[in-house]
């Protein structure tokens, strides 16, 4: 199978094939025909399956196909919705990438920069805009954005958008639309409150699942190792040096742990730097540009940059901390193992997380493998302490943190997200076992990060 057998265009073939790929992978041979006939989409694929090509070479196609003479300013004629900033950087990047023999134009519109130069860019042609949702509404609250032409409507990476309490404000996005458009809907997983949004949101769509659902990827080796909840930062220092670990991404529960970590890491000799809401946007930018050439060893982040980092080679995930919520760990190790690369995701498990390991192997259908590290054997005298807010007891300061990221300081006053203790009708906390309360739908509307 080639891309132009699947019906694109020479141009966009010359571009997919200057970014070095000759085939297509198995959710773009199944996405790209049924987006080029113009028929609503629901796909489950995991992260690193090239599902952004999947979606953003059939609309550059049929942009291009149908475009019309029009007077004035051209329209926006598609709408691509984004949970982090980050990743509506890298599928912007990747628009632009694909479109380069092409007469369209696209946008990116997030929060935590200066509104002033996106308004100035609306004035000139957008063809393709790619959004995070509380940027958006801050355009259609000042009346400097027009969607009243949106032909095509991408939620990607549904399920993390609904997880940062954007349901709200994707569905002020939705009753703004034009009635008439073609939709689809990318999830990594497929949750009842996904599935609830599909029924509202889409006409009679094809359905594509390229791997099972809150699968891993194949190519990525799992690990646990056992460690004492206070030796986990010298544990991690060993492995990196040890083995002589380079561009490895580590997660953290919290932005207090993540700044903490990075800070010991540095004294370790470890070049490291630590990425997440508080931090500002041109931070984030600056280091995720130095892992992604190698400069930086380590970058530590907290779950908002699950999703956000497109690395095709990235060889190390280290789970510094286990997620509360056991999908999470699906998304962080996603990072690894992309378009064909082999990756490693390591996790350091102490007696508190035990619970939430068993959860995560339930939920993936896997045992992960341990691997006892000479000299970090867990002493079998300290007992379990509970998890709160995502940060152990034992751990030192910083609790209460939670994850909610805020807007990057813009001053519009609303609201952060509350902590995520769950995700939806059905979801228990992997921490307790018991069923998850979700903050009230007034204290969520802020999201993560717009």
């Amino acid at each position: 199978m080639t891309f132009s057998a699947l019906g694109l265009s020479d141009e966009l073939v010359r571009a997919v094939t200057e970014r070095g790929y000759t085939e297509p992978t198995p959710i773009q041979a199944q996405a790209i025909p049924v987006v080029l006939s113009g028929g609503d989409l629901l796909a489950g694929a995991q992260t690193g399956t090239g599902k952004t090509a999947g979606f953003t070479l059939p609309i550059l196609q049929r942009l291009t196909a149908s475009a019309k003479p029009v007077t004035g300013k051209a329209p926006i004629r598609a709408l691509v919705l984004i949970p982090t900033r980050e990743l509506a950087a890298q599928v912007e990047e990747s628009v632009r990438d694909y479109g380069k023999y092409l007469k369209l134009t696209s946008m990116t519109m997030i929060g935590g920069v200066n509104i002033n130069p996106q308004i100035q860019r609306l004035k000139s042609r957008v063809d393709i805009l790619v959004a995070t949702p509380g940027r958006l509404l801050d355009h259609l609250q000042q009346k400097t954005l027009d969607l009243s032409h949106v032909e095509i409507l991408v939620l990607d990476e549904a399920d993390r958008m609904l997880d940062m309490g954007f349901i709200r404000d994707i569905k002020k996005i939705l009753a703004i639309l034009p009635k008439q458009r073609q939709n689809l809907l990318f999830s990594a997983t497929f949750s009842d409150e996904i599935k609830m949004l599909a029924d509202g949101l889409l006409n009679k769509p094809a359905m594509i699942e390229v791997a099972r659902r809150n699968a891993t990827a194949e190519l990525i080796t799992q690990k646990v190792y056992p460690v004492d909840r206070e030796r986990k930062r010298e544990l991690l220092t060993h492995l990196i040096k040890e083995y002589n670990w380079h561009q490895v991404l580590v997660f953290t529960r919290t932005k207090h742990g993540a700044n903490k970590l990075a800070e010991q890491l540095n004294k370790d000799d470890i070049p490291a730097l630590a990425i997440h809401g508080n931090k500002s946007q041109a931070a984030r930018t600056r280091a995720l540009a130095e892992f992604k050439t190698g400069k930086l060893q380590v970058l530590v982040a907290t779950d908002i940059a699950a999703r956000g980092i497109d690395i095709i080679e990235l060889p190390h995930v280290v789970n510094f901390e286990m997620p509360n919520i056991s999908e999470d760990y699906v998304h962080r190790i996603g990072r690894t193992g992309r378009a064909g690369s082999e990756g490693e995701a390591s996790s350091l498990v102490c007696i508190d997380e035990h619970k939430l390991l068993h959860d995560i192997e339930r939920l993936t259908k896997r045992e992960i493998p341990v691997v006892q590290v000479p000299g970090f054997e867990p002493d079998p005298r300290i007992k379990a302490e509970p998890i709160l807010n995502g940060q152990n007891r034992g751990q030192g300061s910083g609790r209460g943190q939670g994850q909610g990221q805020g807007r990057g300081g813009q001053g519009h006053g609303r609201t952060r997200a509350a902590p995520r203790t769950g995700n939806g009708p059905g979801r228990t906390s992997a921490a307790t076992g018991k069923p998850a309360v979700r903050a009230p739908a007034s204290h969520r509307s802020g999201g993560y990060n717009r």
